[in-house]
């Protein structure tokens, strides 16, 4: 597995890297992370303002880009994408949740569906590329406002839209009718807009890429300060309880990405708060410091043993160092106390399968195969069930789940030949054999029309 923090990372997972032309050129590299905490606290965000839409908050995926610019999209249907860029600079849960409101006005809006259908059998991977491409167009000069950016060769004739004046107000409406239907505050969206504004100053090549795709207009934010003084949510405020949340998500986020000498100067020695303690702990964890990392997660959990997070830190620090025996623990605690976490399930499969123990191989299939249920789009996962029936001697099984991860990460021809394999391998009729010939099928056609 690829990391961009270290090699086997377990607590921010990159299934998925991506390096696009476009990205190349602008010398990026964009990834997704997979964190089961900051996933949570997004979806806690997130559900209310889905239901006042009259979404389905299941059928929405949420990917976190890491991307320390302000930028957050909506594409190929009801995907959400969210910069870690604007989670780490957001000073408010209800500032993210202003701006997921918004983006879901778009969904609900059907603003992007003249490249929905092009976009649907597009991965995530592609989609970034897109907007790699759009953004790029952009900051040269290009008029993407309003516009539609076709994507590179690579991911075919695929389209990204950008919003037009009118439909960005549309979206602002829609948000405020959302935040006042579940009895938040627009206050949030007011602000980033605001900060949107001050980009607007800057050059294109200087401008977030949030600027570059959701033209901003002064009667835009004149309409969400009009809202505000006849709304009855107004002077409403985000609960203590998520605003720590907030807090310790921006701590997690600064602590894996920033370099450690910069997230030790953000949280000085001297911050005795529980976020600063916990971005410390992570930015020794990656010095490495094993002994002050350690120490600092202890104290975590000497005052909050409940909490599952700090167990999960514990376990991959432990787990990186090599120390997979001690790691279990942690890991089984973690997944105890949030039995319903998919990801956690993944995290403590891994470690059993590192092991390399007989005895654990079977409760590591049983939490892979649980996961998949729930995460069936996740690559790593795939992989790791490979290997867990490989394992097994279950060759035709192992091979299907290979095919399964090829084609979640666009690799077609790997897909063809392992489903190729699982389907010699596997009974004939049955639901496996089945659906190894379903994916060598699709595979198959979608090679064709490249």
């Amino acid at each position: 597995m690829t990391s961009i923090f270290r090699r086997g990372l377990a607590l921010l997972l990159c299934f998925a890297i991506v390096a696009p032309s476009a990205a190349r050129a602008q010398g990026q590299s964009v990834s997704f992370i997979r964190d089961a905490e900051i996933e949570e606290l997004i979806r806690r965000y997130a559900t209310p303002i889905f239901n006042a839409a009259g979404l389905d908050a299941e059928a929405v995926r949420i990917y976190l880009v890491n991307d320390q610019r302000l930028n957050a999209f909506v594409a190929g249907g009801q995907n959400l994408f969210i910069n870690t860029g604007l989670l780490a600079r957001a000073e408010a849960p209800n500032q993210v949740i202003g701006v997921i409101a918004h983006e879901t006005g778009h969904i609900a809006g059907g603003h992007l569906a003249r490249t929905q259908e092009a976009l649907r059998n597009a991965t995530a991977q592609m989609i970034i590329a897109m907007v790699l491409g759009a953004a790029a167009a952009a900051a040269g000069g290009g008029n993407a406002a309003g516009g539609v950016i076709a994507g590179g060769a690579s991911v075919g004739q695929r389209s990204i839209l950008a919003y037009s004046v009118a439909q960005e107000s549309a979206a602002d409406q829609a948000a405020l009718t959302y935040l006042e239907r579940t009895g938040q505050s627009a206050q949030g969206l007011s602000d980033f807009l605001r900060i949107l504004a001050e980009q607007d100053l800057l050059s294109p090549a200087r401008q977030d890429p949030y600027l570059r795709t959701h033209p901003l207009t002064r009667t835009r934010i004149e309409s969400v300060e009009a809202f505000l003084e006849r709304s009855a949510h107004a002077k409403a405020t985000d609960p203590p309880a998520l605003v720590a949340a907030h807090h310790r998500m921006q701590a997690k986020l600064h602590g894996f990405i920033d370099p450690p000498g910069k997230t030790l100067g953000r949280y000085k020695e001297s911050d005795r708060s529980v976020p600063a303690r916990y971005a410390r702990a992570i930015a020794y964890y990656r010095v490495p410091d094993l002994p002050k990392a350690l120490a600092l997660i202890d104290g975590l959990l000497a005052e909050e043993p409940e909490n599952p997070w700090f167990h999960e830190l514990k376990g991959q620090v432990l787990f990186e160092n090599g120390r997979l025996r001690e790691a279990l623990p942690s890991y089984e605690r973690a997944l105890q106390l949030r039995p319903d976490v998919a990801l956690l399930r993944i995290e403590l499969a891994r470690v059993q399968l590192e092991l390399n123990d007989p005895a654990l191989n079977k409760t590591a299939l049983a939490y892979l195969n649980d996961a998949i249920r729930r995460e069936d789009r996740n690559g790593a996962a795939w992989r790791l069930l490979a290997v867990a029936y490989g394992r097994e001697n279950n060759i035709g099984m192992s091979a299907l789940s290979l095919a399964e991860g090829a084609m979640i990460s666009g690799d077609r021809k790997l897909a063809i030949q392992q489903a190729n394999r699982a389907a010699q391998l596997l009974p004939a009729g049955s639901p496996a054999r089945l659906r190894a010939e379903d994916i060598k099928q699709a595979a198959t056609r979608l090679e064709e029309e490249r």
